[in-house]
């Protein structure tokens, strides 16, 4: 199974000069507990703002590029990535960006972990456009606002249809 994790705001922007435009702990605990055992799969641009392979994950790197760190798995083309997910149908790969990654894949993608942000911010990348008539909001949970999670949110996953 493919799926999609990203927040964005109000406007769809999704990153600022290969960074998150926002500071929300309550978000990034999210994204640790949905990934956490699963298989995540970024592009280069991605995978370099973690600076590192993240822990308790298996890493794929889709790059033509070679110079990654021991623990992340570099996968050449969409198409090979492609053939690896349907050889592991019950395995689930965990796209966590960039926007190109995104929207070379939605047209495949089964399930979306989406964190939707109350806030508008200022940026340079946004979400690539995603018809929702192709899936059905499964779950919606709204977030912590607090000292530390200044910006509404909410968590939400769509399944395909």
């Amino acid at each position: 199974m493919l799926a999609f994790i990203w927040a964005e705001d109000a406007n769809g922007l999704i990153g600022a000069n290969g960074q998150l435009p926002w500071h929300l702990p309550d978000d990034m605990h999210y994204f640790k507990e949905t990934t956490m055992g699963n298989t995540i799969i970024s592009g280069s641009k991605t995978f370099r703002s973690y600076n590192r392979p993240l822990p308790g994950r298996e890493n794929i790197v889709v790059s033509h590029q070679t110079d990654f760190p021991t623990g992340v798995k570099v996968i050449p083309s969409i198409e090979q990535l492609c053939d690896l997910i349907a050889q592991n149908p019950d395995k689930q790969y965990i796209v966590t960006g960039g926007a190109n990654l995104f929207a070379q894949l939605r047209s495949k993608v089964d399930r979306l972990y989406r964190t939707k942000i109350e806030a508008e911010f200022s940026g340079d990348t946004y979400m690539p456009a995603i018809d929702y008539s192709l899936f059905e909001l499964s779950k919606s949970v709204v977030g912590v606002v607090d000292g530390k999670n200044k910006y509404p949110h909410t968590f939400e996953v769509f399944d395909r249809k």
